[in-house]
């Protein structure tokens, strides 16, 4: 059985994973705006991950047969300062969603849920592999290269 603060803290993540699926639409429409349309559909399809990752647990929550709402979103913005602050935004939402699904994972070990417990495991696995994939991104942007040109590097990304 998922404890009631684990059924709190799994919704709640429900409408981290939305807010994330906004997040990366909003920053593929700003690179889709001035023509890089590559990096907007490697936002694009990040955008469609997150949105998986929130059907993940509400298939988790509701083969458990825990009853819930789905969270409230707020609107997002598409517009960033640069290149630079649209991709640290994002690795700046990858870093909190690790931080989310740890204090998830030592909720379900404190309440003895190793059901919940093995669940999470997925995702904190997954966040390894999310967070060094955007600061690589990041390290691209940063680094000067011409975005137009770099768009034929972003196969690596997907």
């Amino acid at each position: 059985m998922v404890s009631a603060p684990l059924q709190k803290l799994l919704i709640a993540q429900i409408g981290n994973e939305l807010a994330a699926h906004q997040l990366y639409l909003g920053i593929a429409l700003y690179f889709e705006r001035q023509s890089l349309d590559r990096w907007g559909k490697l936002f694009r399809d990040q955008s469609v991950e997150e949105a998986q990752h929130a059907k993940k647990i509400m298939d988790f929550l509701t083969d458990n047969e825990v009853e819930f709402d789905l969270p409230a979103l707020k609107s997002t913005s598409t517009r960033y300062e640069s290149p630079s602050a649209a991709v640290r935004r994002a690795l700046k939402s990858e870093r909190d969603v690790t931080g989310q699904f740890d204090a998830m994972a030592a909720a379900a070990l404190k309440a003895g849920d190793h059901r919940s417990h093995q669940f999470l495991q997925w995702f904190v696995e997954e966040q390894v592999e999310e967070e060094a994939k955007l600061q690589a991104i990041v390290d691209l942007v940063e680094s000067g290269i011409n975005l137009f040109q770099a768009e034929t590097l972003l196969e690596a990304f997907e």
